[in-house]
């Protein structure tokens, strides 16, 4: 959903996010737009596209953006570009370019995610001890989904501590609160592995027999997200430029204690569902499909809709730590994840194994997002226009507004000077009956 986007027929507006700064763009002002594989990114705009088209969910139903993204999607279902300039004049036929960051920025934020493969086994023993639970039958009815949202959104934080109906957080997980109901889906050799696997939302278990066990994010238990690697940070452990996911599990691992107590500082934990996937085959989003390595990024599920396009242009650290490729690619929106949230902010989905772990571990950089908007955004609540915004003047600042008071304040000496002067030039003005011109007025 675009919270504060979309009007209804009795509430016409402009498009609008809240605390978002938008502004429209041409083509040709998209740094590496004509440059890129426009076949690849239709493919996986068109996976977006079939869900969409085969029905609306609950809670999209009469969203213009939506509905606008819906009809966009019905013609690429039906349409067959030959190469990757037909897919951009699809694109560029079909939407409205537009700019989007948060207020009083010019970036958004980046990081990367991948899918891990971790040995894992079916049964419990000395070396395999961390069990990767499923979802509890009672985590329903102890945490409401509207509780489960607001926690994800960060706004439960403060009533979570006091709230006996919150479920277990990970400390009391890891310390058994589970253990003994059946929930066991497999077993790992590390909590770290557990940990990450979480953050990343999907995991490859190889067994001891070799078969590969696809695992998928489920649920959570509603506690909020904490960033790990911002505490590192905070106590000095890790400065801020040289911060990664290789670092956090270095230093995890290298201090396994102290890695215990900051891994148990995020509360929240993942639970997890068998998704029977063929080993060749990629995870599925939350959107219900499968991810495309490269062109898939996570949004904030709070303000965007699944399958929305962004132009993302920044410089990324693919090669190594110390690289900077440029990265100005056509990207869809089809997953989310707790710790994305903000209208420009996206996490670049990479793939499965070593090296997308080390590439998406890499990433936490700025990046320019360019937002593809339906252009039937336009023709919303039955026939209504909603204009889009006109774009903002380089020289636009903001001032601040002195508060209103119940009694005119006094005038300066100097300026009732002056208006007194402009009250006898105007009566001057009218005994000669002489008019300013404009290079006058505009003194």
């Amino acid at each position: 959903m675009l919270a504060g986007t979309a009007v209804s027929a009795n509430d016409l507006g402009p498009f609008r996010i809240s605390n978002t700064q938008l502004e429209t763009v041409a083509w040709s002002e998209i740094g590496g737009w004509t440059a890129d594989d426009h076949t690849a990114a239709f493919k996986t705009f068109l996976n977006s596209c079939k869900a969409i088209v085969r029905g609306t969910p609950p809670g999209r139903a009469g969203q213009p953006f939506y509905a606008a993204l819906q009809s966009v999607c019905r013609r690429a279902v039906a349409a067959h570009p030959h190469d990757s300039n037909a897919a951009r004049i699809f694109f560029e036929q079909n939407f409205r370019p537009m700019r989007i960051a948060p207020l009083g920025e010019s970036n958004g934020f980046l990081t990367g995610y991948y899918e891990p493969i971790i040995v894992g086994s079916l049964v419990a023993n000395d070396e395999f001890k961390v069990p990767i639970y499923k979802t509890p039958p009672n985590l329903a009815l102890r945490v409401p989904q509207k509780k489960v949202a607001a926690a994800s959104m960060g706004i439960w934080r403060r009533k979570a501590h006091r709230n006996t109906g919150f479920y277990y957080d990970r400390t009391a997980i890891e310390e058994g609160a589970l253990a003994g109901r059946k929930l066991e889906i497999c077993w790992l050799k590390d909590p770290t592995d557990l940990f990450f696997a979480q953050i990343q939302g999907s995991v490859r278990v190889k067994l001891p027999d070799g078969k590969v066990m696809r695992l998928n994010y489920d649920s959570h238990n509603g506690w909020p997200y904490t960033p790990i690697g911002r505490i590192l940070i905070e106590r000095n452990v890790v400065p801020r430029d040289q911060m990664s996911m290789d670092r956090i599990r270095e230093w995890m691992q290298a201090n396994p204690d102290e890695g215990k107590e900051l891994r148990r500082q995020n509360k929240s934990f993942v639970f997890f569902r068998e998704t029977g996937l063929a080993e060749h085959e990629e995870p599925m989003g939350a959107q219900g499909i499968s991810l495309t390595p490269g062109r898939s990024i996570a949004t904030d599920k709070f303000i965007h809709v699944y399958g929305t396009p962004f132009f993302i242009e920044a410089e990324l650290p693919i090669e190594n730590e110390k690289s900077a490729t440029r990265f100005q690619r056509l990207m869809v929106s089809q997953d989310t994840g707790g710790a994305i949230l903000g209208p420009a902010r996206a996490d670049l989905y990479w793939g499965a194994g070593d090296e997308p772990a080390h590439i998406a571990g890499r990433i936490r950089h700025p990046g320019q997002f360019t937002m593809l908007i339906p252009r039937e955004i336009d023709l919303v609540a039955a026939g209504a226009r909603t204009p889009l915004p006109r774009p903002r003047p380089a020289f636009a600042k903001v001032e601040d507004k002195p508060e209103k008071t119940s009694e005119k304040p006094e005038k300066p000496a100097a300026e009732k000077s002056a208006v007194d002067q402009k009250k006898t030039d105007q009566k001057k003005e009218a005994s000669s009956g002489h008019k300013p011109d404009k290079s006058e007025r505009a003194q």
